[in-house]
């Protein structure tokens, strides 16, 4: 009789400690102290849970992400490494994500690569995988492979916006394609801190090679890309926009212009901008033409440039901006939603 008891007591001891539904509920807990800042409480729960049900798989991907929040990466690194190997068969798509960004954070951006493109070979459709092996190659100063991942992510998520905060960045040398990137960056986020620092960003990037020297002389000095072999094909040539994009600032320092406000100086240069755009496609290459190039176009032929310029020019905590949203949420929403139907 004491032996039955004994098994009886051995069986539900087992079963309680292998118990998947309540592991679940306390990885779902841990989940909801992550978001909200309480990283060390999260970690107690995964673990509770983890003595729940060894070894469970949501309990140990999602202890290895908050591991890498807190910035204990080596823990996070064979949290990740723990569940590749005994659940190989799962969906492990932010797993690759989150063992990628522990090892680059480790100053393991080589393997962080290879990690990367194990997983976008597994889960070729995540955009994340792209974006972070972006973000390792450019660590490595590797800025031509990062800018490829990057526009990748954006094929996959065209409303990225850290994507095209990164392109916009990169595009040192092609002020256009920076501009473009910049630009489709507002159009998502014009809000944070970020998209105030985007904003002048583009202002500096539109006024660049421009100065008025004199009260009635304005210098324009052009962009490297005019000094080339116009008989050879280039990805992604701006040339003309650019030239164009020049002769506007010029423009714009003229007396002509002294009374309009800074946001009306804003749409104007735009509006050149996707007009020159729209005259110079033809056979144009590269990827800046072939995907952000037709949305501003289209932007332009819709009549919602003004609209994006107040938007974009909002970022900036542009008093004139700012009234234009509020005086006018028309324009806004059926800008918002022109964007957002956009086939990309």
């Amino acid at each position: 009789m004491k032996k039955i008891t004994y098994l009886i007591l051995l069986i539900t001891s087992i079963s309680f400690a292998q118990n998947p539904e309540a592991a679940e509920k306390m990885v779902i807990e841990g989940v909801h102290l992550h978001d909200e800042g309480k990283y060390n409480q999260a970690l107690a729960k995964y673990d509770e849970a983890l003595k729940t049900d060894k070894d469970n798989f949501f309990a140990l991907a999602e202890k290895a992400m908050t591991l890498v929040t807190i910035k204990n990466y080596k823990e996070a690194i064979k949290n990740c490494e723990k569940v590749l190997k005994l659940y190989p068969n799962e969906n492990l798509a932010m797993l690759y994500v989150t063992y990628g960004n522990a090892l680059d954070l480790n100053n393991e951006a080589q393997k962080a690569i290879q990690i990367y493109d194990e997983g976008i070979q597994k889960y070729p459709n995540l955009y994340q995988l792209y974006y972070n092996k972006a973000i390792a190659l450019a660590g490595l100063n590797d800025y031509e492979q990062a800018e490829i991942n990057f526009q990748n992510a954006t094929f996959l998520n065209p409303n990225h916006p850290s994507s095209f905060n990164a392109l916009g960045t990169l595009n040192h040398s092609n002020r256009v394609a920076a501009i473009l990137a910049i630009c489709r960056y507002l159009a998502i986020d014009n809000t944070t801190p970020r998209s105030e620092l985007n904003i002048k960003y583009l202002l500096e990037l539109m006024n660049q090679g421009v100065e008025k020297s004199e009260p009635n002389q304005v210098n324009i000095t052009l962009n490297d890309l005019f000094v080339r072999d116009e008989s050879v094909v280039v990805a992604n040539d701006f040339s003309s926009v650019d030239l164009m994009l020049s002769m506007g600032a010029a423009y714009e320092m003229t007396t002509e212009n002294k009374y309009k406000t800074d946001v009306e100086k804003f749409s104007d240069r735009l509006k050149t901008i996707f007009s020159s755009l729209e005259s110079s496609s033809e056979n144009q290459t590269g990827y800046y033409w072939e995907y952000l190039a037709p949305y501003f176009i289209e932007m332009k032929k819709q009549d919602l440039v003004n609209t994006f310029a107040n938007i974009a020019f909002a970022a900036k905590n542009d008093n004139n901006a700012i009234n234009f949203l509020k005086n006018y949420p028309d324009k806004i929403d059926a800008f918002y939603q022109w964007s957002d139907e956009y086939t990309w």
